[in-house]
C-alpha cells in the first residue's frame, strides 16, 4: 500500500552513530583541502575533478552551482577559485552513478521515500525522463516528446491559467529563467513563486522601500576598504566560504569585524586561507574583533540599543551622525528620532541578550568607524519581523552616511548562485508594471498585472484545490518549504507535478496524481545546440553578470538543457496561440539575450559585454546615492521591537545548515565546524537549559510547536549541549521544517519564520 504524502515528505527518524568533538577554533586550511578533494575523488572521475578545478569560477569557465559569492574582477587564484563546499556541489552534480529506468524498476517510490535525504541524493544523476502514472508504484521511462505533450495537455485542461504554479530554483540561468517567466506570462498567469520567497525576499522588500533597489549596494572591492564590517545572522565558513578571503583582506588592510550571531561559528573567529601556503604553515587570520552572542530574534533590540547610544552621543557631542548626508539624501529623519526616543536602552539591551561589556566593545567600533558595511543572510530574513531587522540596519547606515561611498553599504549575501539573476530577468510573482509593459511592447501579448502566488500562497492554493499543476524548474521544493506535512498534502492534491532536475531528491517522491521527472544538464556540462556550444549567464550577490560555459561531457545523451525544456513545453502548450517562435531560442541562446536586452534594464549590448572576461555590473542607484524610492531619497523607517514571549517550558528554535549541506542538498553527515559527526537529527541546546529540564547529553527527545492553535511535532532528536544563548536552540533543516507554520512569515515579504519557532522539548 502506498505511503501517505506526509510519510514520503519527512526524513526517516532513525539514528546513525552520533559522535561529538570539541568544535575547532579555525576554519579551512589543510583539513578543508583534504575533505574537499576526498569528496570529489569519491564521487567523480579523477579526470573530471582535474578539469573542474581549472575552470570553476575562472574567466571563461563555468560558474559554481553553489553560492552566489562574487568572483574577483581582476586576478583569480590559480590554485583554485573555489571552496570546499563548491567542490562538494560539483561532485554532487557530476557524480559517477546514473539513475536510469532500471533503477526505478528496482525501487518503488515508497521504498525510495524510506531513504535519508543523503542517500536519495547519492543515488546518482538522473539520466532519462521518467513518468509516474496515477496509482502506480514505480516511475517508468517516457519519451521527451510525450513528456512535453503531457505537460501541455494538463495545462490546457485547466479551467484557468491561475490553476498552475511555476516554481524556480536559484540554480537556473538568466536565459532559462527569462524564457520560463515569458512562457508563464503568455500562458496567462503570474504564479511564479521562487526560492527568493524563502530566503532574501525580506531583504528585497526592506531595501526597495528604504534605498530604492532590492539588492545590496557594495562591490567586492568595498569589503577590502571598509573600516568596519558587521557580519550578522550568517555562517560564511559553511554557506559562502570564499567570503572569508574577502574578510581576511579587510583585516589585513586595517579593517575591523563584528560578528553577531547566536552561535559562535568557527569561521567568523579565525580563517586559514587554503590558497595561501604561508598561512597554511604559520596559522590563520583572526577575523572577528568582537563576537556578539545575540539571542535569537534579538536583532532589532540590539540595533535600537546601538542607535539610542549613537543618538545620545550625537546630542551631547555632535559629529557622530553624517548630517550633510542626512540633510541632502534622506527623508524621515526627525520622525525616526522622535520614535527612537520612545524606547529604553536598558530594555533593548536586555531583549538582545547581550552583556553590557560586549555591547560596549561593539558600540565603540561602530561609533569610531566612518565606512561601515553590514552583511547578513537568513539569520535576519526568516522571522516575522524580518523586514524590520533589515530596515533598522539601514537606519544605522544612514545615520553614519555609510551608503553610496567606497567601503560602505548594504551586503545581503544571497544563498544560491543565480537567485538574484532570476529575479532580475523576471522571475517574480509581483513584477513591476514597467517590466510587464516592456513584455507587451516586445511580444504583442498583454501579461496579467494581477500578482501571482508566492511560495506560501502557492502551498495554500494547492491545499485548497485552487492550484492543480505544479511545475518546478530545479530545486527540492518539499524539503525547502515550511510546514512539511501541510505542503505535502498540497502537492498530493495536484493532478500533475513536474520537476526539472539534475539528480533525485525527495520532491520526486511527493507527487500529484501523475508526476514527471525531466533530467537536465548540469552547470558543469557542455551544452551543444544547432549553433554550437552554448554560453549562458548568471548574476552574483553584488550585481555582476558573467558567463558560464560547461567543460564536462554530459553524463547521459538523454539530457536536455533547461532552455530546451522550457521552450519545448511552451511550444507544446501554446501551439498556434503563441506569438513567439520558441524553438528558435533552443538553437541559439544569444537570441534570448538579444530579447533580454530589450526588456530588462541594464542589459544593453548583452552578448558583447558578456564576452568581457569579468562580466559587467548592472546599474545600482544606491551605489551612486540615486535613490529610486517614492520620496526620491533614502528613507528612514520606524520599526517595533518583536513582541513574542516564552513560557517557562518553551525555547525559541532556529533551523540551520550543517557544514555538509547546501540548502536542501546533503553532502554528508558531518558538521565538523560545530563538532558534530555522523548525525543530523540533533538539537543544539544551552547546557543550563539541558540541566534545568533534567535532560542528558545525547538523550532522545521529541519537539513540538504550536501556532494559532495547531500543534506540529518532530520526533526523535538527540540533545547536544552547545554555546548558544539561554532559552535558544537550533536544529538542522529540512528535518524540522515540519515545525514551521505556514502562517508564520515575515510581514510584507512572506518569508517563512524558520529562524524563530517557539517549541517545547519532551522526553520520549
Amino acid at each position: 500500500m502506498s505511503k501517505s504524502p506526509i510519510n514520503k515528505a519527512n526524513t526517516p527518524e532513525s539514528f546513525n552513530d552520533l559522535k561529538i568533538k570539541t568544535p575547532p577554533t579555525s576554519t579551512a586550511g589543510f583539513e578543508a583541502l583534504k575533505v574537499a578533494f576526498g569528496h570529489a575523488i569519491k564521487y567523480m572521475k579523477l579526470t573530471d575533478t582535474f578539469k573542474i578545478s581549472l575552470k570553476m569560477n575562472q574567466k571563461g569557465g563555468f560558474d559554481c552551482p553553489g553560492c552566489a559569492w562574487p568572483d574577483p574582477d581582476d586576478e583569480r587564484s590559480t590554485l583554485g577559485e573555489y571552496c570546499e563546499n563548491g567542490l562538494k556541489a560539483i561532485a554532487e552534480e557530476a557524480q559517477n552513478k546514473l539513475v536510469t529506468a532500471d533503477f526505478f524498476l528496482k525501487h518503488s517510490v515508497d521504498e525510495l521515500a524510506g531513504l535519508s535525504d543523503f542517500e536519495i541524493g547519492k543515488s546518482g544523476r538522473l539520466a532519462e525522463p521518467m513518468f509516474l502514472e496515477e496509482e502506480a508504484t514505480h516511475y517508468k521511462p517516457i519519451s521527451w516528446k510525450d513528456a512535453f505533450n503531457k505537460v501541455g495537455k494538463h495545462l490546457n485542461a485547466l479551467s484557468h491559467p491561475d490553476e498552475a504554479v511555476f516554481y524556480t530554483s536559484g540554480r537556473t540561468t538568466n536565459e532559462a529563467a527569462f524564457l520560463y517567466q515569458l512562457f508563464v506570462r503568455e500562458f496567462g498567469t503570474a504564479n511564479l513563486p521562487d526560492c527568493s520567497n524563502m530566503c532574501h525576499e525580506a531583504s528585497g522588500a526592506a531595501l526597495s522601500e528604504t534605498l530604492g533597489v532590492g539588492k545590496g549596494s557594495v562591490v567586492l572591492d568595498d569589503l577590502y576598504k571598509a573600516d568596519l564590517v558587521m557580519v550578522i545572522g550568517q555562517n560564511p565558513a559553511t554557506n559562502h566560504p570564499r567570503m572569508l578571503s574577502a574578510l581576511e583582506k579587510c583585516k589585513n588592510n586595517g579593517g575591523k569585524i563584528i560578528a553577531i550571531n547566536p552561535l559562535p561559528e568557527a569561521g567568523l573567529m579565525k580563517f586559514t586561507n587554503p590558497q595561501n601556503p604561508i598561512k597554511l604553515l604559520t596559522g590563520g587570520t583572526k577575523l572577528a574583533d568582537v563576537f556578539v552572542p545575540i539571542t535569537i530574534n534579538g536583532d532589532v533590540a540590539f540595533t535600537k540599543a546601538v542607535l539610542l547610544k549613537l543618538l545620545e552621543k550625537e546630542e551631547a557631542e555632535g559629529h557622530v551622525f553624517d548630517k550633510a548626508f542626512i540633510e541632502k539624501h534622506t527623508y524621515g529623519y526627525q520622525a525616526f528620532v522622535d520614535n527612537l526616543k520612545m524606547y529604553d536602552f536598558n530594555e533593548c539591551l536586555k531583549l538582545s541578550g547581550i552583556s553590557k561589556n560586549i555591547f560596549d566593545e561593539a558600540f565603540n567600533l561602530i561609533l569610531n568607524s566612518d565606512n561601515i558595511i553590514i552583511c547578513w543572510a537568513m539569520g535576519l530574513t526568516q522571522h516575522e519581523n524580518a523586514v524590520d531587522n533589515i530596515r533598522e540596519l539601514v537606519n544605522l547606515l544612514l545615520l553614519k552616511g555609510s551608503i553610496g561611498k567606497e567601503g560602505a553599504g548594504t551586503c545581503p549575501v544571497r544563498g544560491h548562485s543565480n537567485v538574484q539573476g532570476d529575479r532580475t530577468v523576471g522571475i517574480w510573482e509581483a513584477a513591476p508594471q514597467a517590466f510587464l509593459d516592456k513584455i507587451e511592447a516586445k511580444y504583442g501579448f498583454k501579461p496579467t498585472s494581477k500578482h501571482g502566488y508566492s511560495v506560501i500562497d502557492a502551498i495554500k492554493a494547492m491545499n485548497e484545490g485552487k492550484a492543480k499543476v505544479f511545475f518546478g524548474l530545479g530545486g527540492n521544493f518539499i524539503s525547502a518549504v515550511p510546514d512539511t506535512n501541510y505542503s505535502a498534502k498540497g502537492l498530493a492534491n495536484c493532478n500533475l507535478t513536474v520537476h526539472v532536475s539534475t539528480k533525485l531528491n525527495r520532491s520526486h517522491l511527493v507527487t500529484g496524481k501523475e508526476a514527471l521527472i525531466l533530467p537536465c544538464l548540469g552547470r558543469s556540462e557542455k551544452d551543444f545546440q544547432k549553433s554550437g556550444q552554448q554560453m549562458q549567464s548568471v548574476e552574483n550577490s553584488m550585481g555582476v553578470v558573467s558567463s558560464t560555459k560547461g567543460v564536462l561531457e554530459p553524463c547521459s545523451n538523454s539530457l536536455k538543457s533547461e532552455v530546451a525544456v522550457v521552450c519545448n513545453i511552451a511550444y507544446a502548450t501554446l501551439k498556434d496561440r503563441t506569438k513567439i517562435n520558441w524553438l528558435n531560442y533552443v538553437d541559439d541562446y544569444s537570441l534570448v539575450r538579444e530579447d533580454i536586452q530589450e526588456v530588462v534594464e541594464g542589459f544593453q549590448d548583452y552578448n558583447q559585454r558578456l564576452n568581457q572576461p569579468s562580466g559587467f555590473y548592472l546599474p545600482n542607484g544606491a551605489r551612486k546615492r540615486k535613490f529610486k524610492t517614492a520620496t526620491g531619497k533614502a528613507n528612514f523607517s520606524i520599526n517595533k521591537l518583536p513582541n513574542w514571549k516564552l513560557k517557562d517550558s518553551e525555547l525559541i528554535m532556529m533551523t540551520i545548515r550543517s557544514h555538509d549541506q547546501f540548502n536542501t542538498t546533503i553532502y554528508g553527515l558531518n558538521d565538523r565546524y560545530r563538532g558534530v559527526f555522523n548525525e543530523r537529527r540533533i538539537i543544539f541546546m544551552n547546557r543550563e537549559d539541558i540541566k534545568e529540564r533534567g535532560l542528558q547529553e545525547q538523550q532522545v527527545v521529541n519537539l513540538k510547536s504550536e501556532f494559532n492553535g495547531v500543534v506540529r511535532k518532530a520526533n526523535h532528536f538527540k540533545v547536544v549541549g552547545y554555546d548558544i544563548p539561554k532559552n535558544c536552540c537550533a536544529t538542522y533543516f529540512p528535518e524540522t521544517n515540519v515545525l514551521v507554520s505556514i502562517d508564520s512569515y515575515a510581514h510584507t515579504a512572506k518569508t517563512p519564520a524558520s529562524k524563530s519557532i517557539i517549541i517545547t522539548v519532551s522526553v520520549e
